[in-house]
C-alpha cells in the first residue's frame, strides 16, 4: 500500500535502527516507552492524521479564515479535528503529566508530529504555538501563573501565541514600542500594536493566552530593556474562572500566498486603556526568556517545512509509478508507454527528493534525541555537550532545512508536470504553504548570521568541534565497511574542508572585514548543511550496509536504497558543495564594494 504523508518504514529505521530510542526506556524517566509503546504511539498518530486531519487540508485552504468586526472564524472542519486532537492528549506529548502532558521522549513525539504537520500544518499552527506558550509558563512562570494557565494550555482548553513583531520592529525586536506601566497591585497595563501574529484570534477555544514583549516605562532602550508579560484575551480570576475581556482586539488578518487555514492577525493591546498583563520571569529579561520559545519555534518551523517535503515526495513517487507517459528511452516505436518513473530525469528528481527528505528526517530526529539525552544523563559534561550540539544545529534545522524543503516541494510539483500546477492536486498548495517557513521565526539570512555570529564561537568553538567530532566518528565507522568506504572517504574530505572554511569564517568575522564575512554567512550555512546531510545519509548507509551483511535477504531493497541514496548525494551534491567552499575561502568582496547606486533601479 502506498504511504501517505510520511514513510513509516523510514520513520522506524531512524527511531529504532539509527538512534535506537527504545533504549531510552532503560532510564526511569522513560521506562514506560519501550519499542512496542512507541510503535503504538506513531501508529495512532498516523491513523488520526490520515483519517481525520488530512481530509481538512484542501478544504481549509479553500475556505480560509474569516474576519468580521474583530472576530476570526477558522475553517469549520477544524472544530472536530481540534477536539479529537486534544482529547487524544497530543498537544503536549513530551511534557510533564502533572500539567496535562504524556511524558514521552521528544523523539517519539516528533515522529508522531511527522503525520500531524504533514496532514495539515495550517491546522497544527494552533496547537503548536500553544505548546510554545505553555513552555514559557512552565519555565518562567510563578506557581500562581502555572496553576492558572499551564494545564489549560497543555491540554488545549486554551490556546497560546507569541507576540513579538510590530510594524517598525520585525527582525529588529529591540525597536519595539509596546509599553508596560506597573500598577499598584503588581500587574501591568499594556499598550501597543503587534502584527503577523499566527493564531492571534480565532473561535476554536474560549481563551487565548498571549506572551507579549513590551518595555516597562523607564527601562533601557534596545533588547536590554524588554520584558515578557502574560496577557490573556479573557482575564482569569484567581479561582481559574473567566473574568472580563482584556482589551486585546484583532484589527485585521493578512491575505497570504499560502497557509490560508491559519489566522495571521494584527492585534491592538490596550486601545481602550484596559489591557492587563502579569510579568513572566524578571524585568528586562524578556528576550532571554523568549529565546526559549523562539528556539523551539525555529525547530518547529524546520519540521513544518520538512513535513511539506516529505508529503510532496510521497505524492511524487506514487504518481511517478502510476502516470504513463512516453516510451522508455531506446525502445522501439511500437513500444507501449511506461510510467514516468522509468525516465532518467524523473528518477534524478525523485532520488534528490529522497536524499534530502531522509537526511532531514535524521537530522531533526537527532536533535530531538539530543533533547531526550539531556533529560536522562547524570553526567553534567555530557548534558552540556548535547545542549551545545542542539544550539549549533538549530539554525541548520530551521534555515537550511526550510530552504531545501521548499526546493523539494518544487521538485515534487515538477514531477507532476502541468497537473502539479493546478489545484486538483496537492502539490501547488504544498509549495505555497512551505514558502513561509523560509521567512518566519527569523528569516534564513538571520539563521545564517546566527550560525556564524553566535554558534561558531559558542563555548570558544568547542560546540562546533563536538559536532564535527561526531561527524568524523561516523566517517571512520563507514570507512571500515567495504562497500561504502569510497563514499566515506569523500565525506571525510568534505568534512575536513568544512573545518578549514569554519576557521576562515570565524577569523574573518572577528576581523575589520567582518562585513565581508557576513556577506558569506548564508553560503556558509549552505555548505554546513550539505555536509550535515551527507553525515546523516552516510550514517544511514553504514547501518544499511551492515544489515545487508548480517541479514542478506531481509528488506534488501530498503537497505540497498539507503546506500544508493547516500552514494548519489555524496557523488553529486558534495562536489558542488566543495566548489561553494572555494568561493567562501576566496571571499570576493563585490557584495560590499558595489555602491548603492550601482544596484540601479532609480
Amino acid at each position: 500500500m502506498a504511504q501517505l504523508i510520511a514513510d513509516r518504514r523510514d520513520i522506524d529505521f531512524v527511531l529504532f535502527e539509527q538512534l535506537k530510542i527504545q533504549e531510552l526506556s532503560n532510564h526511569e524517566r522513560f521506562s514506560e516507552f519501550n519499542r512496542k509503546t512507541i510503535d503504538l504511539i506513531v501508529s495512532e498518530a498516523r491513523k488520526l492524521a490520515i483519517r481525520e486531519i488530512l481530509p481538512t487540508q484542501k478544504i481549509s485552504d479553500e475556505e480560509g479564515v474569516r474576519f468580521d468586526g474583530g472576530k476570526v472564524t477558522v475553517p469549520e472542519s477544524f472544530h472536530r479535528v481540534y477536539q479529537l486532537f486534544t482529547e487524544g492528549e497530543w498537544l503536549a506529548m513530551a511534557e510533564d503529566p502533572k500539567w496535562g502532558g504524556q511524558g514521552m521522549p521528544q523523539t517519539a513525539a516528533l515522529a508522531a508530529a511527522d503525520y500531524f504537520n504533514g496532514a495539515n500544518y495550517g491546522f497544527m499552527m494552533y496547537p503548536g504555538l500553544t505548546h510554545g506558550a505553555g513552555k514559557l509558563v512552565e519555565s518562567f512562570g510563578t506557581e500562581k501563573q502555572k496553576n492558572l494557565f499551564l494545564k489549560n494550555l497543555y491540554t488545549g482548553k486554551w490556546t497560546g501565541t507569541m507576540l513579538l513583531t510590530e510594524p517598525e520592529a520585525g527582525s529588529d525586536v529591540g525597536a519595539l514600542t509596546a509599553r508596560a506601566l506597573k500598577n499598584p497591585d503588581g500587574t501591568y497595563s499594556i499598550t501597543g500594536n503587534k502584527i503577523f501574529i499566527s493564531s492571534g484570534e480565532h473561535d476554536l477555544v474560549e481563551n487565548i493566552i498571549h506572551p507579549v514583549l513590551a518595555r516597562i516605562d523607564g527601562a533601557p532602550e534596545g533588547t536590554k530593556g524588554i520584558s515578557l508579560f502574560l496577557v490573556p484575551k479573557i482575564r482569569v480570576n484567581d479561582d481559574g474562572t473567566p473574568g472580563e475581556f482584556n482589551d486585546v482586539v484583532c484589527t485585521g488578518i493578512e491575505e497570504k500566498m499560502g497557509l490560508h487555514a491559519n489566522a495571521t492577525c494584527s492585534l491592538t493591546l490596550g486601545g481602550n486603556g484596559n489591557c492587563i498583563g502579569t510579568l513572566l520571569g524578571e524585568e528586562n529579561k524578556g528576550m532571554a526568556a523568549m529565546f526559549l520559545m523562539m528556539n523551539e519555534a525555529r525547530l518547529l518551523v524546520g519540521h513544518q517545512a520538512f513535513c511539506c517535503a516529505s508529503a510532496s515526495y510521497l505524492y511524487a513517487v506514487n504518481y511517478a509509478r502510476q502516470r504513463i507517459q512516453g516510451k522508455k528511452l531506446g525502445a522501439s516505436k511500437d513500444s507501449p508507454g511506461v510510467p514516468i518513473m522509468m525516465h532518467p530525469d524523473v528518477r534524478r528528481q525523485l532520488i534528490t527528493m529522497k536524499a534530502y527528505v531522509e537526511g532531514m528526517r535524521s537530522l531533526l530526529y537527532f536533535i530531538s534525541y539530543c533533547q531526550d539525552m539531556t533529560k536522562v544523563t547524570d553526567n553534567l559534561d555530557e548534558k552540556e555537550k548535547y545542549e551545545a550540539m542542539i544550539e549549533v544545529l538549530t539554525p541548520i534545522a530551521k534555515g537550511y532545512v526550510s530552504d531545501r524543503a521548499f526546493e523539494m516541494c518544487n521538485h515534487g510539483l515538477q514531477v507532476y508536470g502541468g497537473y502539479g500546477f493546478i489545484k486538483d492536486y496537492p502539490m501547488e498548495q504544498l509549495v505555497r504553504d512551505c514558502r513561509i517557513t523560509m521567512i518566519y521565526e527569523g528569516t534564513n539570512g538571520i539563521q545564517a548570521m546566527d550560525l556564524l555570529g553566535r554558534k561558531l564561537g559558542l563555548k570558544n568553538g568547542k560546540a562546533v568541534m563536538d559536532v564535527f567530532a561526531k561527524m568524523a566518528h561516523t566517517g571512520a565507522k563507514a570507512r571500515a565497511v567495504d562497500n561504502i568506504k569510497n563514499i566515506a572517504q569523500k565525506f571525510e574530505n568534505a568534512l575536513s574542508r568544512l573545518g578549514e572554511v569554519a576557521a576562515h569564517m570565524a577569523n574573518s568575522a572577528m576581523s575589520p572585514d567582518f562585513e565581508k564575512a557576513f556577506a558569506f554567512a548564508y553560503p556558509f550555512m549552505e555548505v554546513t548543511g550539505d555536509v550535515v546531510m551527507a553525515w546523516m545519509l552516510l550514517w544511514r548507509a553504514t547501518i544499511a550496509a551492515k544489515s545487508l551483511i548480517e541479514k542478506p535477504r531481509h528488506q534488501v531493497d530498503f537497505y540497498a536504497g539507503q546506500i544508493k541514496t547516500a552514494e548519489y548525494f555524496i557523488h553529486n551534491v558534495l562536489p558542488v558543495c566543495l566548489g561553494k567552499m572555494d568561493t567562501i575561502l576566496e571571499s570576493n568582496n563585490a557584495v560590499m564594494e558595489i555602491s548603492d547606486a550601482g544596484f540601479g533601479g532609480s
